[in-house]
């Protein structure tokens, strides 16, 4: 058995069920490849790189303060993430539970961050009157979220160095996970899922975090002028936005978290290190060069398995915002450390951050690693838990929640037009470069399409029987083999109805890789960094598709098809058209919107940020205005 029956019989196994198939006795449909071997992501690998290293070289730092505009990078940043934060909203700061410890004590407390969301956290004072110097303490990706042993140590730490230490639960971690008490990722599709609606994860967090720092500095034991940030991985990701961002931030310590915006394309982050359009106005270099002249310290690895916190990358972006530091007369105030360790906040970060807030919070010392760390416990995380286990509030809103209620919203206020989802999708307008047609077989012709913009698109078409005159036109986002028993196919070609098969952007010929949620997560967030989004992409095949068509079978009447991850790209190209197309949509999802179901077996390529504001599926659905068959649906 070759490589793609191998490939055919893991994948239909779990989506199609190709063993019922076979029992019923359905006979496999003939999809013939266009060409003669797989060209394993290359392409579509090369114009991401190659793209994201132009942006890169644009996206320079001036020389001097005069060129040098950080409250327009500002503003473009908040318009990127989709979110705004109202510091007049009461914080309404509830303790449910204080633990006295060793020389501080920890308070178990929410506040509220926007109407009705509130944020769970604790808050580690020193003993004493004060006013002490604050740190905000951000957590990585841990499930626990601020509740997870290695996020402890940092307020144990500081706490007993004569820091106030504020650790907060990112959205959708710790104590606001969808079930109180059972921890989960915010990744994937749920986090995604506010990229739907114009919002990003990102933005939620800093809101939260700049909340913290409204709460640190409604505290009267808190020297307001004198507060620190820091965090490991996701968590340095948070510092270094929450210190760009928010100018009360004195000094900051991102660890295992600074690269450049170009070294994320093509490598692991999670969503909410996703900044849409970030590369197409600024680089990670004009990020740190907001916290000047403020203090940065960024702590990286050389074992880090992260490509993409490489120190080598770290230091593009540290020696790049260094030229606004000298600006400002103080080039010393942004320093890298590198150490021989791997992805982790460690105890050599660790007191070099201690070494670094020491001089930039208190005013001691020169800035150097602390010379040791004070001795601590790390408690259980039900001693930390503002709330028992299922006993959690509805004023804390969970993740899916606030979702709920933003889908809600959008659902009424949604407004269509072909113009708003034309730019919502980044289109752009091809043509037909180039246009080979090679042998046929097993009754399919077989076309290798180059468009004007360097893409390759693989097309097999069947003309439909004598006398008819529809076509559709099929997008497949995988492999054909994952079709070899469609139902949607075998109906079409029984029916006489033409198909044209498109192998999208990135997918099928285009990329041969087994791991299917490679495309997912790493495509459509390069892209979404570059201001474009995969099923904007995909429905750019379809309009090229249709190009070909009408020059090889003037007049037909055109309809779309879709199949899983496809589904919403043919909704969007047949939305576009003028006057009715058919659908054809197999497993298809029925929303856009967050489900617990469409989260679990839908990839991010699913992802087009702002596609609620104008409409959900159902929507394009009845602007396309013709009849829509279904194959299956996934709620």
């Amino acid at each position: 058995m070759n490589f793609r029956l191998i490939f055919s019989a893991i994948l239909l196994a779990g989506l199609l069920g190709t063993a019922a198939a076979e029992k019923k006795g359905k006979k496999m449909i003939e999809l013939p490849d266009v060409f003669n071997g797989g060209f394993n992501g290359t392409l579509a690998e090369s114009e991401l790189r190659n793209e994201a290293a132009r942006m890169r070289r644009m996206h320079q730092l001036p020389f001097t303060l005069e060129e040098w505009k950080p409250d327009e990078l500002r503003s473009r940043i908040w318009k990127s993430l989709g979110v705004s934060v109202d510091h007049s909203v009461p914080l309404k700061m509830k303790i449910t539970k204080t633990i006295q410890l060793d020389g501080y004590k920890i308070h178990n407390l929410s506040y509220q961050s926007r109407p009705g969301v509130r944020v769970t956290g604790n808050l580690y004072v020193p003993d004493g009157k004060g006013p002490f110097p604050a740190v905000i303490n951000l957590h990585g990706h841990w499930e626990q979220g601020r509740l997870a042993g290695r996020i402890q140590q940092r307020g144990h730490i500081l706490a007993k160095s004569g820091y106030v230490c504020l650790a907060v639960d990112a959205f959708g971690t710790g104590e606001r996970c969808p079930e109180h008490g059972k921890f989960v990722s915010h990744g994937g599709l749920l986090g995604g899922a506010t990229f739907q609606f114009g919002e990003t994860l990102m933005g939620l967090q800093l809101a939260d975090n700049m909340r913290g720092i409204d709460l640190l500095c409604s505290l009267p034991y808190v020297q307001k002028d004198k507060i620190g940030a820091c965090g490991a991985s996701g968590g340095g990701n948070q510092t270094m936005w929450l210190a760009a961002m928010d100018e009360r931030i004195k000094a900051a310590v991102p660890v295992v978290s600074v690269g450049t915006f170009e070294s994320y394309i093509l490598c692991y982050n999670c969503l909410c290190e996703v900044l849409p359009d970030g590369l197409t106005f600024t680089e990670e270099a004009g990020v740190l060069a907001l916290v000047a002249p403020r203090a940065l310290m960024t702590v990286n690895g050389i074992f880090d398995a992260n490509a993409a916190f490489n120190p080598a990358q770290t230091r593009i972006s540290v020696d790049e915002a260094r030229r606004i530091f000298r600006a400002y007369g103080v080039p010393d105030n942004i320093r890298q450390v590198v150490m021989e360790e791997r992805h982790a906040f460690s105890p050599l970060a660790q007191r070099a951050m201690l070494g670094w807030f020491e001089k930039h919070l208190k005013g001691i010392g020169s800035g150097e690693p602390a010379e040791n760390l004070p001795e601590y416990e790390i408690l259980p995380e039900s001693d930390l838990m503002v709330y028992r286990v299922g006993r959690r509030p509805s004023d804390v809103v969970s993740l899916p929640e606030y979702i709920r209620e933003k889908e809600a919203y959008w659902k009424k206020h949604a407004v269509f037009s072909k113009e708003k989802l034309r730019s919502i999708l980044r289109l752009e307008p091809l043509t037909i470069r180039q246009s080979r047609a090679f042998t046929p077989r097993q009754g399919w012709e077989r076309i290798g399409l180059i468009a004007s913009d360097g893409r390759l698109a693989p097309i097999i078409f069947k003309a439909p029987a004598k006398g008819g005159r529809k076509v559709v036109i099929f997008g497949a986002p995988y492999l054909k083999s994952t079709l070899l028993f469609s139902p949607m196919i075998r109906e079409l070609v029984q029916n006489g109805i033409g198909i044209l098969l498109i192998d999208l952007w990135g997918s099928g010929e285009n990329d041969l890789r087994l791991d299917t949620s490679y495309r997912d997560r790493f495509y459509n967030r390069s892209l979404m960094w570059l201001g474009k989004n995969l099923q904007g992409k995909w429905v750019e095949d379809f309009l090229l598709a249709e190009t070909w068509l009408k020059d090889r079978l003037p007049g037909a009447e055109i309809a779309a098809a879709g199949f899983r991850d496809s589904v919403p790209a043919a909704c969007m190209y047949a939305a576009l058209r003028s006057g009715k197309t058919d659908l054809y949509l197999e497993m298809a999802p029925l929303s856009m919107g967050y489900s617990p179901e469409v989260s679990r077996r839908f990839g991010q390529g699913f992802i087009v940020p702002g596609i609620l504001t104008c409409g959900d599926l159902p929507v394009l659905q009845k602007k396309a205005g013709g009849k829509v068959y279904y194959f299956g649906t996934i709620k």
